[in-house]
Order: C-alpha cells, then sequence, then structure tokens
C-alpha cells in the first residue's frame, strides 16, 4: 500500500492518522478506494461530503435532476445560488470544495438496466440513497452481479433504516430481505408523507461510516443485520436479517442472471419483514 502523502495530507487526516484503527495504512486504503454514491439527495448529500473529508479518493456520483428549492431544507450540499445546477455539479462542487485533493466523477444520468451494470463494476463499493423503488432494485441486483458491496440507507418521515448487503462474501441480499417492490402507491414518497430534514443527516451520516468501515476492514459490518432508527423516540433497534434459499437474485437456484430480463413485480412484502422506506 503506498504510503506517500503530502504534508498537507498528513495535517489534513492527521485525527484519522492517530487512530490505531486506521493509521497511515488505513489512510492509504481510503485514498485508493473507488466508491460510487448513488443519489446526489438528503442521504447522498451528507455522505459524498464526509466521504470526501476523510480522503476517499475517487467518488462518482450518479443523479440525473436538478437542484430545486424544496431540496433544500435536507439536501445540504446544495445552496439557493445553485438552484437549478444538475445535481452531480452541485455536488460535485461542495466535496471539492471540502477536499480539492479527492477525484469526484459526476454522471448525470439515470441508471437502467443498460447501463447499470457497466458503472457498478468501474466502483468498489456502492452506495444507494436513492429515492424510487425501480432504482434501489436495480441496483441491488446490479450489485450482486457485479460482486460488489452495497451500502443501502433509506429515510421516510421521522424513520431511517441501513444495511450492508455483501452475498459474494456472506450474508443476504437486498431481495432476501424485501423479495419484490411493493405495490405502487403502496408507500408513500417523502414528498407525499415529509421528511425531517435532519433524520436523512444522520443516516447519510451513518451509511458514510459504514462505507469507511468497509474500506479500512475494521469493526463489525451491518451485513446481515438492519439497523432502524426511530427519531420521535430516540431509539435505535437492529433486526437480524438472514440469506433467503429461494431469493431470485442469490439463492442456490436463482433466476436473474442479469439485467435484461429483471422485472419487478410489483407485491407486498410478507409481514416478517420490515417496511420499506425510501429516500429523498
Amino acid at each position: 500500500m503506498d504510503l506517500d502523502f503530502s504534508e498537507d495530507e498528513i495535517r489534513r487526516y492527521s485525527r484519522h492518522i492517530l487512530l490505531a484503527e486506521v493509521g497511515g495504512t488505513g489512510q492509504a486504503r481510503l485514498k485508493a478506494a473507488r466508491v460510487l454514491v448513488v443519489g446526489a439527495g438528503g442521504l447522498g448529500s451528507p455522505l459524498m461530503l464526509y466521504l470526501a473529508a476523510a480522503g476517499v479518493g475517487t467518488i462518482g456520483v450518479v443523479d440525473d435532476d436538478r437542484v430545486e428549492l424544496s431540496n433544500l431544507q435536507r439536501q445540504i450540499a446544495h445552496t439557493t445560488a445553485r438552484i437549478g445546477t444538475p445535481k452531480v455539479e452541485s455536488a460535485a462542487m461542495a466535496a471539492a470544495a471540502i477536499n480539492p485533493g479527492v477525484r469526484i466523477e459526476p454522471h448525470a444520468l439515470r441508471l437502467n438496466a443498460d447501463n447499470a451494470l457497466s458503472l457498478i463494476e468501474r466502483y468498489d463499493l456502492v452506495c444507494d440513497g436513492t429515492d424510487n423503488f425501480a432504482t434501489r432494485f436495480l441496483v441491488a441486483d446490479a450489485c450482486v452481479l457485479a460482486r460488489r458491496t452495497l451500502v443501502s440507507a433509506a429515510v421516510l418521515r421521522f424513520e431511517g433504516q441501513l444495511s450492508v448487503f455483501k452475498p459474494h462474501v456472506a450474508g443476504p441480499c437486498y431481495r432476501c430481505l424485501y423479495g419484490e417492490a411493493p405495490p405502487e402507491g403502496a408507500v408513500p414518497t417523502c414528498s407525499e408523507a415529509g421528511v425531517l430534514g435532519a433524520v436523512t443527516g444522520v443516516m447519510g451520516t451513518l451509511q458514510a461510516t459504514e462505507v469507511l468501515k468497509e474500506i479500512l476492514g475494521v469493526g463489525e459490518t451491518l451485513a446481515g443485520r438492519l439497523l432502524i432508527w426511530d427519531a420521535l423516540a430516540s431509539r435505535f433497534r437492529t433486526v437480524r436479517l438472514r440469506p433467503d434459499p429461494q431469493c431470485a437474485l442469490c439463492g442456490a437456484e436463482a433466476t436473474i442472471r442479469d439485467l435484461s430480463a429483471r422485472r419487478d413485480v410489483a407485491a407486498p412484502a410478507p409481514d416478517r419483514r420490515p417496511g420499506q422506506a425510501c429516500a429523498v
């Protein structure tokens, strides 16, 4: 691992380097890492900023939207002056302002079955902070097919959820938990039900923490566990997750072999599964 840091980098990352679990070797791992952030909104904003501040060497960001006034209550990477700017450009400017030493790769596009796999394969780890189930399942499927770790967070109203999925190493995939997308209209969006802005900040920061842990190889992974935060009750709880042997994506007789035939049949999740939530 290349430990060649400039004097400015040593000063910038000094509080990391002091940690025995990080040190110079760990900081070099962060510098060499390539992370893809899908969604530059309420979760993607704090996530990107903390990854950039931590010195993650290359950060890709995918989003095809432009900054709107209604975003600014929670999407802290964007500003009033940048209303109308593509979100990937606005987020890249915010991250570069914090740390010009990291490389930001903006992808102003909507992920689909034609481009998701080739894009995800270019990165070591993927973060999902999207606002619709079609994209969530697409990203989850592509990560399993590409053998990439997925750090997934979601929020709605006053609640957040977070987990890590890496069935290529151990544990369940996203479809082991949720199976199929819920029926259209069964789960309200944040634009319909609302969301407390700070909740997205907490969950995006927790998401960034899990990404850094995965890159550094420290601590206990959230793979196989779902973290649920109820902000109103100030309560965290963890639900144990297990692989589904009948999973269409990662089971022994998986039927999802590529993205071209991917179809999400609208079906309610079984009662044993935590409620699904989307980010915004």
